[in-house]
């Protein structure tokens, strides 16, 4: 294998992942080929440098992003890590509201890079930290750059332009099925429309929480959430809720058979995969993790907490 070329910037690591087959549902059905995208081999960790890369060079290019202005934006974690990431490699400054409950893993990441918290109350989720994110916002709107992940063009366009077109060269354009976890709804959002152009009968399949009440960090209940802006419901052939338990146990039986630690999201497709591998005779399922499960290890999906 041909090592990759050196780089000059860490920005120019983000995208093109590796896609790993998985093996658990093969006794299942041995006629369904399954096939994972490793989102955390991107320089951040996670799917959402993709995301964060793309926005970020969104306000640059047009002027709305200068060193005298403050990057905010809510974030679960992981869009936090990157925004942290790439603008301390790019010289900017960044303010994160985020859920005091989200895992202390991704809290001392993004402190690492030098991103400034801010916790909004933790029963609130997501929907909190954007409610706080505004009011910060609305008290000095001059201070701020407003990437605003949820109804920003710029996240979609990164997996259109990239995750899509990668999936797409990786399977030799043979992908029968994508699945994909609903949290800004970028990642799917964009990576469906262009699959559904490249072929109509790729069936997508999108998963969230089963109910509002969930242990599956980074995802999105949608009919009790704020929903995204930049959500596309059509483009979703299938709109599944994973149940918390059971994502955790297939994210525990993937270690154990795989030596693959995913966190909670990618706990969830794999629900999907499950019950998919029911219900269809054969295909090539390509599913999106979008981080490891050392992100996680506090908040009991490996063990105690």
């Amino acid at each position: 294998m041909t090592p990759p070329a050196p780089v000059d910037h860490i920005t120019q690591l983000v995208g093109n992942t590796p896609l790993v087959r998985v093996k658990m549902f093969s006794d299942l059905n041995p006629r369904l080929d399954v096939f994972a995208k490793w989102e955390w081999c991107n320089p951040g960790g996670s799917v959402k440098d993709r995301a964060a890369l793309s926005m970020i060079e969104d306000g640059e290019r047009r002027g709305v992003l200068t060193r005298d202005r403050i990057l905010i934006d809510s974030t679960s974690g992981n869009t936090g890590i990157a925004y942290a990431l790439i603008a301390r490699a790019k010289g900017y400054r960044v303010r994160l509201v985020m859920p005091e409950n989200v895992s202390a893993e991704r809290k001392r990441l993004a402190e690492a890079y030098g991103a400034e918290l801010v916790y909004s109350d933790g029963m609130e989720g997501s929907d909190g930290a954007i409610r706080l994110c505004h009011e910060l916002i609305e008290r000095d709107p001059d201070l701020y750059f407003y990437p605003d992940q949820y109804n920003n063009p710029a996240n979609p366009r990164a997996h259109y332009d990239g995750t899509a077109v990668e999936i797409l060269t990786q399977t030799g354009g043979r992908v029968s099925h994508f699945i994909a976890g609903l949290g800004t709804t970028g990642t799917f959002t964009g990576s469906a429309r262009r699959l559904k152009e490249h072929d109509p009968s790729i069936r997508t399949i999108a998963v969230q929480p089963e109910d509002p009440f969930h242990g599956l960090e980074g995802l999105k209940h949608l009919p009790s959430a704020i929903p995204p802006g930049i959500w596309d419901p059509s483009l979703a052939d299938d709109l599944w809720g994973a149940p918390t338990e059971g994502a955790y146990e297939l994210a525990r039986n993937l270690v154990r058979s795989e030596g693959v630690l995913v966190g909670h999201s990618s706990g969830a497709v794999l629900w999907a995969v499950s019950q998919l591998a029911r219900e269809v005779d054969r295909g090539m399922v390509v599913v999106i993790f979008p981080d490891r499960g050392d992100r996680y290890l506090s908040t009991g999906l490996y063990g105690a907490r």
